[in-house]
């Protein structure tokens, strides 16, 4: 068997007046991440980790936040288009696990729901999926609520 580790980053601006998607589950909060499509952070970190580790670029060398298909897109179409690119090519992912890094609001209480939001779209169990959150420490753009941050590591196998 041969496996593949991949690391992914991503991090949007926050702006009062827009919505939160974070992990694919929709977050109550005073301001949202601001990108080209629904500016999910966690999902595009994720997305460049498994294209990472498959060898298939990132998330921009498949969707460019040029091209006007994808504005507004719902972030779990990139993370579903990404899972089967890697399993054409014969590679399955077996985990992944994924950091947040924003002040508010409180991540934790919706962790069950990224999970189970997460795992089928990667075609693993939602107990092979780790999301975990931080905070700044109200230091640098993230402690003044300027934006949020996402990291994400994922392992990936095939026969």
């Amino acid at each position: 068997m041969k496996i593949r580790v991949g690391f992914g980053f991503d991090v949007h601006p926050l702006e009062e007046g827009r919505e939160l998607w974070l992990g694919g589950v929709k977050l109550q909060a005073m301001k949202g991440a601001v990108g080209h499509s629904d500016a999910d952070v966690l999902i595009h970190a994720l997305c460049d980790a498994i294209l990472g580790a498959a060898n298939l670029g990132d998330i921009g060398t498949h969707f460019s936040n040029t091209d006007p298909r994808w504005a507004g897109m719902d972030s779990k179409y990139f993370l579903q288009e990404v899972t089967r690119m890697i399993a054409a090519k014969g590679w399955k992912i077996q985990n992944v696990d994924c950091t947040v890094t924003l002040e508010a609001p409180k991540v934790k209480p919706h962790i069950h729901a990224m999970q189970q939001a997460l795992a089928p779209l990667m075609n693993i169990a939602p107990e092979d999926v780790s999301v975990k959150a931080t905070t700044n420490e109200k230091l640098g753009y993230v402690g003044r609520m300027e934006g949020l941050n996402a990291y994400a590591v994922v392992l990936i196998s095939r026969s």
